[in-house]
């Protein structure tokens, strides 16, 4: 697993700000205030008042503060490294959340994900050795690969939820339980009645509920076996060199395929989740993606040479 990212500064100024959209003025002038340099200076000045007991430190600390807070937030390369700084402490949120989607996995599980990693890593090792004029298609085709990768991990955290919910559910037990309820005993008030007969209403959204389930562990798993061969077949292709252009479109395809496998679980979620579920009986949402990817426009064929 990919290490994470720290801050090289022991902690960024925009920790505990909002994630993943352009910093605003305020935010900038937030991380101006909060800079180290410019709090040790608040306090240098703070000290020296009280050693020399005399208020014109913190007076003139405080007119030199308003001039620094008035230019610096606007100063471009200030805002650059404000950027930086988000961007790392993305960095840093988006490899915690997939340490904890990859810790979640039972070990047979963590070995698939690992075997998939190599591969990618396989590719990126053999594209490497491509001229600098390559490197702009080599550097789309690591971004793909990250993404697919981080995909590939949801699917299989989305997969092991499904598995975990058909292990602890017995269908034939839900089957039996209606035909009980189903036989009405002579004697029954109307109220019983009525209540059996939301029982059975109930029961039966229980065996849709599984049978939804199981067919999308099979969707998922199907996804995923297809993204193994894909990125297997793409490994092979970069051992003899072959056009990274082309490669990428691969890429972007099975993009596209799994982006939709995604939405099509997360549709059959929400139908549920519209539903009354019942307490005990429910799975956990798909893992979201750390960065927003736009849906795929059109049904993707699944890329095979």
């Amino acid at each position: 697993m990919s290490d994470a990212i720290g801050d090289p500064r022991g902690g960024s100024p925009l920790s505990g700000s909002g994630q993943g959209s352009e910093p605003g003025p305020s935010a900038f002038l937030k991380a101006a205030f909060k800079w180290q340099y410019n709090l040790i200076a608040l306090g240098g000045a703070a000290a020296f008042a009280v050693l020399s007991g005399s208020g014109l430190p913190l007076i003139l600390a405080a007119g030199v503060e308003l001039i620094y807070l008035s230019v610096i937030p606007h100063n471009k390369r200030f805002q650059r490294l404000v950027r930086s700084w988000q961007y790392a402490e993305e960095k840093k949120q988006h490899n915690l959340k997939i340490s904890e989607m990859f810790q979640q996995l039972p070990p047979e599980t963590r070995l698939r994900y690992v075997e998939v990693e190599k591969v990618c890593k396989a590719v990126r090792a053999n594209y490497g050795w491509l001229s600098a004029t390559s490197q702009m298609l080599v550097s789309q085709m690591e971004e793909r690969l990250r993404g697919l990768l981080d995909a590939y991990l949801r699917l299989l955290c989305a997969g092991q939820q499904h598995i975990d919910y058909l292990r602890t559910t017995n269908p034939d037990a839900i089957k039996r339980e209606i035909a009980q309820l189903q036989q009405k005993p002579a004697g029954q008030s109307p109220k019983v009645q009525e209540i059996n007969e939301q029982r059975i209403g109930i029961l039966n959204k229980r065996l849709e509920k599984f049978g939804k389930i199981r067919e999308n562990r099979q969707v998922i798993e199907a996804q995923c076996a297809a993204m193994e061969d894909v990125l297997q077949l793409i490994r092979d292709q970069s051992v003899t060199m072959r056009d990274p252009q082309q490669v990428s479109g691969q890429l972007e395809s099975l993009m596209q395929n799994v982006e939709q496998t995604e939405e099509t679980v997360r549709q059959v979620e929400s139908i549920f989740d519209a539903a009354a579920p019942e307490q005990g009986d429910t799975l956990a949402p798909l893992p979201e993606a750390v960065s927003e990817v736009s849906p795929a426009q059109s049904t993707a064929r699944r890329v095979r040479n």
